[in-house]
């Protein structure tokens, strides 16, 4: 290989894309350690600028494409590159997918699980959503003299990129965000930076305001004119991501119907990000489900994503750590007459697992734990007698590391469905079925 002087701070060297690795960078290789460029496809030939260190290997900067690998499209997004939302726009359909089904045959080959042979009854084709479905979006916010900035952030930075356009949220949701702009460029003071959590919920959105300090009066006069003009059933406002919320304005608990129950999330809550990949989700949990089955355990079970669904069908007994999304559920219970054949507990499942013991009572599982997995969980799981387990997870790696622990107590791997409602990003969601 080539190398350049060095120029502007970094080594320069000419560098040949060999993979694109899983978090949507392509890799090359300088002296055998990795070099990661992002918006490279296999095969690219390129002039690159080594940046920094990255897990034992670079970060490349692309100055020159040299030459053109296979499979190379036209971003259609005019905010892609420096968005940080979407890292694989500029890879065609075919090659965009290909690259998507094999994220979870590699992270079980790392966890020392061949996909060939593993699955009893085989790795099902990737459920596709497509964009312009995303129904929930956290916009980072900044004013900037007497402009306001509404977006994503760019690329490893908190700087933002002004959205003018985004091709994964409804027309709707995006639509909120041009009066929403015009709102708060009025109502925030210059150099103030906060968020905006928008759910575009059944009958109206939900709108929570991140900002350093309360909305005075006049400000919730201005908020309470826009919830009416613009169909925001909710608004809320919390000083930080990780306080609870206040209310501001409520003109209806924003609805979404889980199975045939309606629930009001809280502000802010945790929901799949679009009704598509929701209804992809829940149709293979119900199918994983044996018919007949008395009492199940809806693990990290949120407002009760599943389990309502789960509800028609068995008794559910839901376990949740967040305590405003079991209120929720448990409201929705209560209102929908399901207070028996569903039941609640507030328990904190990465620190506190339900013990093996413990689920003895139970016919069959679900689990759907946040992105980083659920080891300890998982270790109870394989040590008990539970017929049926059901892994929902939002992580190929994670699930690959927690599905391990599942064989080696004795469980089969019999079929796994991946979902893909992240289009151009390197999420992938799944279901699993595993028995005894």
């Amino acid at each position: 290989m080539r190398r350049q002087a060095r120029k502007g701070g970094g080594r320069q060297l000419e560098l040949t894309i060999e993979a694109i690795g899983t978090q949507g960078d392509g890799i090359g290789f300088d002296d055998g350690r990795p070099v990661f460029v992002p918006q490279t496809v296999a095969g690219d030939r390129l002039l690159v600028r080594l940046e920094a260190e990255k897990g034992g290997g670079f970060r490349g900067e692309a100055l020159e494409l040299l030459q053109e690998g296979p499979g190379r499209a036209e971003p259609p997004c005019p905010h892609y590159g420096p968005c940080g939302g979407c890292a694989l726009q500029h890879l065609d359909e075919t090659h965009y997918r290909a690259w998507k089904e094999a994220l979870l045959p590699e992270a079980l080959g790392r966890q020392g699980l061949p996909a060939e042979g593993l699955l009893a009854e085989g790795l099902r084709p990737t459920v596709f959503v497509p964009p312009g479905t995303r129904r929930r979006a956290t916009f980072a916010l900044r004013r900037q003299g007497a402009r306001l900035e509404l977006g994503f952030h760019r690329r490893r930075s908190h700087e933002l990129v002004d959205l003018q356009a985004c091709l994964l949220l409804t027309p709707a949701l995006f639509a909120l965000t041009v009066p929403l702009r015009r709102l708060l460029a009025e109502l925030l003071p210059a150099g103030l930076r906060g968020d905006a959590v928008v759910l575009e919920a059944e009958n109206g959105f939900d709108l929570l305001l991140v900002t350093p300090e309360p909305p005075d009066l006049a400000a919730r006069e201005a908020l309470a004119a826009f919830a009416e003009a613009e169909k925001v059933v909710r608004l809320s406002w919390a000083p930080d991501l990780k306080s609870e919320p206040e209310p501001v304005i409520e003109r209806a608990g924003p609805l979404l119907t889980f199975g045939r129950t309606p629930v009001v999330p809280p502000p802010g809550g945790f929901v799949q990000p679009s009704r598509e990949g929701e209804a992809a989700l829940t149709a293979a949990v119900l199918e994983a489900l044996p018919e007949g089955v008395g009492r199940v355990a809806d693990l990290f079970a949120g407002c009760g994503s599943f389990t309502f669904a789960l509800a028609e069908r068995a008794q559910v007994t839901a376990v949740e750590g967040d305590a405003a999304a079991l209120a929720a559920l448990w409201t929705a219970a209560r209102r929908g007459g399901l207070a028996g054949p569903v039941m609640v507990e507030q328990r904190d499942l990465v620190r506190q697992p339900l013990l093996a013991g413990e689920l003895s009572v139970v016919e069959a599982l679900v689990f759907d734990p946040p992105r980083q997995g659920a080891r300890e969980q998982a270790a109870e799981i394989a040590a008990s007698r539970v017929p049926t387990v059901i892994a929902v997870s939002c992580s190929p790696a994670s699930f690959a590391r927690d599905a391990r622990l599942l064989l080696e107590g004795g469980y089969r791997l019999d079929w796994i469905q991946p979902v893909d409602q992240f289009p151009w990003a390197a999420h992938l969601e799944l279901v699993a079925r595993f028995s005894r």
